[in-house]
């Protein structure tokens, strides 16, 4: 061992915890942060993580795929990190592979991440920032359940799922229309639904969601990958569950729907009327094998954030939400609470967290724009001008670079944005009160555009103080 080396970095890590951070750079600190917990979710690396090609061998995770066995590969899929994990496939499989498999595929994703690739289609399933099911969607769908049931019994499908795949893969039953399941898509999203509320509802209204896929599927193996954005990594509920058994119920989806007034709200009777007839259940699957592997999720961007902070000199501490966080402006003004106490107090001085909080929107006459990091960000803004204290940034941002219907990735507030909105609490509060900080947060110069990452897994905050008051002589 380099003792010099040792004593070199421990003599920068104590100068690192010592020094004052300016206002510069605890934003430049909680950035490159942020941007490492990112860089480990990117989708090429996760899928060259998890997907290696060893001479005859497709290893997918623990499994082992004798290619000699395999006629042709068929990959399907959706999602906002599809483009990067088809892009990642093809070149984990080579040109020979790609030739003498007779590859193809067809993925849906935003419009803003399509690009041209060796053997797998990427469609354009949505536009870029509408988050909700189309009509090119449902060709999208279709065209991946033709596929998947033309594959034969000595084929292998590889299914690519990853967040937002949900309102990517349109595909609505008989009785239901595309204007039925956007009315229940904007309903729920706008009354602070969760995730897995919302899945309930959107598996029972599909033929491809809930297990739909895989029932459709003909080959003789199935292997889905999947880039997690839902907390805990649920497999029915990510995607809602296409490759995936699904025991949930039409009484459950009229329950989501009771506990948030749907009717009133403008869901058609007949989306009700269709639920209360609906007795179908899960049906046996006839591709003989299938897996689902989840390759990345929250839990390793947090890591990953955590591991730069203390390269940066940070004393971290971590979190990941396990289960609902609740509302956006509750989780921001906590953070900005938690900064308070550890810019004035011993312990951590940064803090990671991780999760994916709901927003209950504005009525639609009063409403604004924005997202939930943004909502977040605001609402900790208004705390921390409250608290009238310096020395703090908190960053907030959505992996996919996607915050609700906007081009911004989420927000960072830090001394200069405090500087700014300093006597504007008023202005703060009624932008907050109606669901628009994107207007806000543009004019203080504290949102964070990233442009499509290509993979997607919930949010992730960062919290940086300086302390350097309780460190001076």
């Amino acid at each position: 061992m380099d003792c010099s080396r040792v004593a070199a970095a421990d003599s920068d890590f104590l100068r690192n915890m010592l020094m004052q951070r300016t206002a510069e750079q605890l934003g430049r600190d909680a950035w490159e942060i942020w941007q490492a917990g990112l860089a480990a979710v990117r989708s090429e690396r996760l899928m060259r993580g998890a997907v290696q090609l060893d001479g005859s061998a497709l290893v997918i995770g623990d499994d082992e795929i004798d290619l000699a066995a395999i006629d042709r590969i068929w990959v399907v899929g959706a999602g906002k990190a599809g483009a990067g994990m088809a892009a990642a496939l093809e070149e984990i499989l080579g040109p020979r592979i790609l030739a003498a498999k007779q590859v193809t595929g067809w993925v849906n994703v935003p419009a803003d991440c399509v690009r041209k690739l060796a053997a797998i289609h990427l469609h354009a399933a949505r536009p870029a920032g509408r988050n909700e099911p189309t009509a090119a969607g449902i060709v999208g769908a279709e065209r991946i359940l033709e596929i998947a049931g033309g594959a034969g019994p000595r084929d292998l499908c590889i299914c690519l799922i990853s967040g937002g795949a949900s309102a990517l893969l349109p595909a609505p039953t008989a009785g239901v229309s595309l204007a039925d399941k956007l009315a229940v898509t904007r309903c729920l999203s706008a009354a602070g639904a969760n995730i897995a509320e919302l899945n309930t509802v959107r598996k029972q209204l599909s033929r491809i969601k809930g297990g739909g896929l895989l029932r459709a599927c003909r080959a003789g193996r199935l292997a889905t990958l999947v880039i997690s954005d839902v907390i805990g990594d649920p497999l029915e509920v990510i995607g809602s569950g296409p490759t995936v058994p699904d025991g949930s119920t039409a009484a459950e989806a009229l329950a989501v729907l009771e506990r948030y007034d749907a009717r009133r709200a403008g869901v058609p009777q007949g989306v009700f009327d269709y639920l209360r007839g609906r007795t179908a259940t899960w049906r046996p699957a006839p591709t003989s094998q299938w897996s689902n592997l989840v390759i990345g999720n929250n839990a390793t961007a947090v890591d990953a954030a955590g591991v730069k902070a203390e390269q940066l000199g940070y004393s971290h501490a971590m979190h990941c939400a396990t289960t609902h966080e609740g509302e956006a402006e509750a989780v921001g003004r906590h953070l900005a609470q938690m900064a308070v106490r550890m810019r004035g107090g011993p312990g951590p001085d940064c803090l990671i967290t991780g999760g994916e909080p709901v927003v209950t929107l504005a009525p639609e006459e009063a409403r604004g724009q924005g997202g939930r990091n943004q909502q977040l960000a605001l609402a900790a803004l208004i705390e921390l001008e409250s608290a009238d204290v310096d020395g703090i940034a908190l960053l907030s941002g959505a992996t996919d670079g996607e915050d609700g219907p906007t081009d911004a990735a989420g927000a960072m507030i830090d001394p200069q944005t405090m500087a700014r909105a300093r006597g504007a609490a008023s202005e703060l509060i009624d932008a907050l009160r109606r669901s628009d900080a994107y207007p806000t947060l543009e004019r203080l110069g504290a949102l964070l555009k990233t442009g499509p990452t290509h993979t997607n897994v919930c949010d992730v905050r960062v919290v940086v103080v300086d302390r350097v008051a309780e460190r001076a002589p």
